[in-house]
């Protein structure tokens, strides 16, 4: 369901009725200790309890992994919800009315909650159904097979819900409308019955078929998979797309998976539904199945929600269809790959099997210890190019070569890259080390070819002392930016008397700022300290924090990356208590990178501009340079005192 986007009415009704210690206490162990709660954090692993809930600020805060905010962000945080989803449950438990910006939406959304309450009762109604289907002598067959083809216990079973559609035509339908006078039409949006083309009544979809429900992240079933149990195609038949289910961002046994890889810190994805829960049966509990799709970029955000450090491992089968799978599923993610934003590992079974026949024959152990050697993906990707190529044919070694070096060029980090550039030498050398060097220069060569340079007259070279002119950056550029920027962000959050201060240096340097997280944190602020197009007073916003608080529940990824600046420890306290100097310090150390960027932009298009093609932009670019030079050298020469000593 679209969620309209809610009235600030409503947001701020449920923060009202919502009491964190009501909330938090559902999940974690509250102690009182003076005026505030306090228990063990539910986001890290701690022995003593660093995590804290203030009743009278209805905010929590956790002095080990930092992690804070209010009711809403916690239930968003703890079960990775959107805002709106939340922000609707929390409505339904305080009894709020729900309003949307716009009142038209108002009835429409009513009517989506009320539709999307009645696909939930018939979905679970069925699964029931089912359930009890299986343990009748006409399910016996399909009980049978889970016990003894797929030797699943019944503690399995039951974990996953598994059941038995009949074979009749009309069993599930007679028994939801005629017995428990539920609506068809309610029946025919959730998927379960389709009308006849006749246009006399309607049919089961689901006919003598093992039935496994598949569950939201919340355990809700909102569709099921069908194996058939005959010769009947296909195989496996999967509910239509509905108000609830979609294949591209459900994952099977998620709701299952999601504390074992928050705690493995590592997500395994296979390709079917056995494979998930055979290896949930063998105690790897880490494991959910792509739905018979390629895996997509949206069910990858969803598993990288819960695993800290982004570990993932594709375990598709090690057959021409599986190995098709997994580059398909990499092609959605490499992008992810590349940046190092996932670290993705593919695990091919020995023999071609899937997980469900390997643990057939192997222990869970077994299955750990390849999944602890499973090769990185861009070492199986290798694999792959290399793969029943003859080297020693000039045809294969050329098309290798090329594939490398397609593969090697999208690699962002030029570490990484530099070691798989001397990893695909030694390879394309074929074991004699003589030639891994002339590879290496051969494959840099096609992955960045150096670009055009023209001679510069002899005079301007002398004027720099050589032959090319070079400026180094600094060797901390990224990490003193990072902490300039955010200790001016965190003093203009909690020293309202420095705002303006702040405001018009920026203004006067014409700076703005430089890492993303922190310029979208500096455009909400701007957003919140202005009314109707004019600025209001910095000063006058005691409730700035909060405001933007509530105001970056929408924007998940973005919070995390900046949320510590809402917090003050002892270190912080420290540095905001020197405040001139640390923002002079601040706004020296910013325009000192900007200064450096526009530097090296201009001394790069001197370099590449021919003067004698075009001696006048020769001429602009080098006195552009040269301007950029000299205002960094005045700032070196103020620079007496070290900026990082401040910082």
């Amino acid at each position: 369901m679209q969620i309209p986007r809610l009235h600030p009415d409503t947001i701020e009704e449920v923060k009202l009725r919502a009491d964190i210690v009501d909330v938090v206490s559902e999940y974690v162990v509250l102690r009182k200790r003076g005026k505030d709660f306090v228990g063990l954090c539910p986001f890290h692993d701690e022995k003593s309890p660093s995590f804290t809930v203030s009743q009278t600020k209805q905010m929590y805060y956790c002095f080990g992994c930092q992690a804070g905010g209010n009711a809403i962000k916690f239930v968003m945080e703890l079960g990775k919800r959107s805002f709106a989803d939340v922000v609707l449950d929390l409505a339904r438990r305080y009894q709020v009315p729900v309003q949307t910006l716009l009142p038209e939406q108002r009835q429409e959304l009513q009517r989506q909650l009320s539709l999307r309450e009645q696909l939930y009762e018939v979905l679970a109604t069925s699964a029931q159904f089912y359930q009890h289907a299986l343990r009748q002598s006409q399910g016996q067959q399909a009980l049978q097979y889970l016990q003894s083809n797929r030797k699943l216990k019944e503690e399995t079973i039951q974990q996953f819900g598994l059941g038995y559609a009949p074979a009749g035509w009309e069993t599930l339908y007679r028994y939801l409308v005629e017995d428990k006078h539920l609506p068809a039409q309610i029946l025919e949006k959730a998927g379960l019955i389709k009308p006849r083309s006749s246009g006399g009544g309607y049919y089961d979809v689901f006919r003598d078929r093992l039935m496994i429900p598949i569950r939201d992240v919340q355990g809700r079933v909102i569709a099921f998979g069908g194996r058939t149990l005959t010769d009947e195609q296909p195989k496996y038949l999967n509910s239509p797309e509905t108000e609830l289910f979609s294949k591209g961002k459900t994952l099977f046994a998620l709701d299952q998976a999601k504390g074992g890889i928050s705690q493995l810190d590592q997500a395994v994805v296979v390709e079917g539904y056995f494979d998930a829960i055979s290896l949930h049966a063998a105690g790897i509990n880490n494991a959910v199945a792509s739905l018979g799709t390629a895996l997509s970029l949206e069910q990858v955000r969803l598993i990288l929600r819960y695993t800290e450090s982004k570990q993932l491992v594709l375990n598709f089968d090690a057959d021409k269809a599986g190995t098709n799978a997994a580059e398909r599923a990499i092609g959605e993610i490499a992008e992810l790959a590349y940046k190092g934003e996932v670290q993705l590992k593919v695990l091919n079974l020995p023999d071609g099997k899937d997980a469900d026949e390997y643990l057939h024959s192997h222990t869970p152990e077994d299955y750990g210890e390849l999944l602890k050697n499973a090769p990185l993906w861009l070492d199986w990707q290798i694999q792959q190019i290399i793969q029943d190529r003859d080297l020693k044919q000039a045809t294969d070694f050329g098309q290798v070569t090329q594939q490398l070096v397609k593969l090697l060029k999208n690699i962002v980090n030029s570490d990484t890259r530099n070691y798989y550039v001397s990893y695909c030498a030694e390879i394309l050398s074929l074991g004699d080390t003589r030639l891994i060097p002339l590879r290496v220069e051969n494959l840099l060569t096609q992955i960045a070819p150096p670009p055009a340079t023209y001679s510069k007259p002899v005079s301007a070279k002398k004027a720099w002392g050589g032959n090319k002119v070079s400026h180094s950056p600094l060797p901390t550029e990224r990490s003193l930016l990072e902490h300039a920027e955010a200790l001016l962000l965190r003093i203009y959050l909690h020293c309202p008397e420095q705002r303006q201060v702040i405001i018009d240096e920026l203004e006067e340097r014409d700076l703005q700022f430089s890492l993303s997280h922190h310029r979208f944190l500096w455009q909400q602020i701007l957003e919140i300290s202005s009314v109707d197009g004019e600025t209001i007073n910095f000063a006058s916003q005691p409730d700035l924090i909060s405001r933007l608080q509530n105001q970056f529940l929408e924007f998940g990824s973005e919070m995390g990356l900046i949320s510590h600046l809402f917090h003050v420890d002892e270190k912080n306290q420290k540095e905001i208590l020197r405040t001139p100097q640390v923002v002079q310090a601040a706004i020296a150390c910013m325009d000192l990178v900007m200064l450096e960027k526009r530097y090296r932009h201009f001394l790069e298009l001197w370099q590449q501009t021919d003067p004698e093609a075009e001696p006048e932009r020769y001429q602009f670019y080098y006195q552009a340079f040269y301007a950029e030079k000299i205002k960094l050298q005045k700032i070196d020469r103020q620079r007496l005192f070290s900026i990082t000593e401040l910082l």
